[in-house]
């Protein structure tokens, strides 16, 4: 694939605000404060997810949180610190999908993602949906695959990075339709999405809260969802499964670790938590505008979906030949 460097540089990017238990312990609520690193700075849908969520969790375990944003290098500066914390019940990470991807992308990282962390749940999982600029001639996934192959090169898709989802999502589509594609990252989605109306670039796997008021606007066509179910976001759109590629399935997802040496038990509390507060309507319609799908499985489940995602991105990797980065 080709990759060519974007005019605009702008970084957006979502934290979540979450608030935690005692994990070290695992006991009853405690007036200690939960550290949660976020290894993103605020804003974005994000965010206003986590202060959806936030109250919610706090109201569950009766315990205060502090967020502690740790910006930097794709992920790895925040991952680092909770990393390197004392497994004493004071800190966790909030991450997204980029925690199992990074290793597969830089050749010396400064943690282990399999040894140094402990998976405690995987909060939710959302879909991507492919949108293009109106302009492009194809109202379904299967004309942009045939318009693809008839033009090889010549259609341009939008990413909010290298190595991101988005990226990564679109790499997957191109090789199982078979079509070649230039890919073009930008720093965040907030300026591929301004190119993408602009039609400097033709597509885009962007997230629904991003792209919901401006496809009701008509400034941008959906062809598909990028989960192996159709979105209740917006049911009348097909997977891309559905649309000639069958098996494809990319989620973006939300996910609470917290350093090695946290025990089981403890890990098992924080989950139960989340669940909980899950179930709550006001975190319930926040995920539905969304697009996401509430998950809090049990860490051993989210420890196997960590693995499974990471073999699932290291075969796209070699097959779009991305080469490890030095930090």
């Amino acid at each position: 694939m080709i990759s060519i460097a974007p005019r605009n540089v702008f970084w957006l990017c979502g934290v979540l605000l979450f608030a935690g238990a005692p994990i070290a312990t695992a006991q009853g609520p405690s007036s200690k404060a939960l550290r949660l690193i976020v290894p993103y700075p605020a804003g974005g849908g994000t965010d206003a997810l986590a202060r959806t969520l936030a109250p919610e969790i706090a109201e569950v375990l009766g315990q205060p949180v502090i967020v502690d944003n740790r910006p930097g290098a794709n992920g790895i500066i925040g991952s680092d610190a909770v990393a390197r914390a004392k497994p004493d019940g004071s800190t966790l990470l909030l991450t997204i999908a980029t925690h199992a991807i990074n290793p597969l992308l830089y050749s010396k990282l400064p943690y282990d993602t399999d040894t140094d962390f402990v998976p405690v749940t995987l909060i939710a999982e959302y879909p991507f949906v492919l949108v293009v600029n109106p302009a492009l001639p194809v109202k379904s996934a299967k004309e942009l695959i045939a318009l693809a192959r008839k033009r090889p090169g010549a259609i341009a898709y939008a990413s909010s990075g290298n190595g991101s989802g988005p990226h990564l999502g679109m790499e997957l589509f191109a090789s199982m339709a078979g079509v070649e594609m230039i890919h073009v990252p930008y720093k965040g989605a907030s300026p591929a999405t301004t190119d993408l109306l602009g039609g400097q670039v033709q597509a885009m796997l962007n997230n629904f809260l991003a792209s919901a008021s401006l496809i009701r606007a008509g400034r941008l066509r959906p062809l598909a969802v990028t989960g192996a179910r159709r979105s209740p976001a917006m049911p009348e759109l097909p997977t891309l499964a559905e649309s000639g590629l069958p098996g494809y399935d990319v989620n973006g997802w939300y996910g609470l670790l917290a350093p090695r040496g946290t025990t089981a038990a403890a890990a098992v509390l924080l989950q139960e938590a989340v669940a909980k507060a899950l179930r709550r309507p006001a975190v319930a319609e926040r995920l539905a505008v969304d697009g996401a799908l509430a998950v809090a499985n049990t860490p051993a489940a989210f420890t196997k979906y960590l693995q499974v995602e990471t073999d699932k991105w290291a075969k796209v990797i070699k097959r779009a030949g991305l080469k490890p980065e030095t930090l």
